[in-house]
C-alpha cells in the first residue's frame, strides 16, 4: 500500500501523522495529572466535533489518511474532553 502511494497521498498521510502526534503530549499530561484547568471544554467539544466530521468525510471520500489521522486524533481529543467533562460534572476543584 505505501509503495503504491502518490505524492499527494504521502503528503496527506504525513500531515495526518504530524497533527495526530502533536496531540499525544497533551493527552498524556492530562491523564497523568488529571488536571484540565487550563483547557476549554467548549474548544475541545468543537475540536472533537470537527474531527468526527473529518472522519465521516474521509469515509465518504474513501480517503485513508483523513480517516486514520482524524480517527486517532478524535480518540486523543475525546480522552481529554471526557476527563474535562468528568471533572466539571464531579464539581471537583481542578489541580
Amino acid at each position: 500500500m505505501l509503495f503504491n502511494m502518490n505524492g499527494t497521498e504521502i503528503l496527506g498521510l504525513s500531515a495526518a501523522l504530524v497533527t495526530t502526534v502533536a496531540n499525544i503530549p497533551q493527552t498524556i499530561k492530562v491523564i497523568k495529572t488529571k488536571s484540565t484547568k487550563s483547557i476549554s471544554a467548549f474548544t475541545y467539544a468543537l475540536l472533537f466535533t470537527g474531527m468526527v466530521l473529518w472522519v465521516i468525510y474521509g469515509i465518504i471520500e474513501n480517503d485513508i489518511p483523513i480517516i486514520i489521522g482524524n480517527a486517532v486524533a478524535t480518540l486523543l481529543c475525546g480522552t481529554i474532553l471526557s476527563i474535562k467533562l468528568w471533572m466539571l460534572y464531579k464539581g471537583e476543584k481542578e489541580v
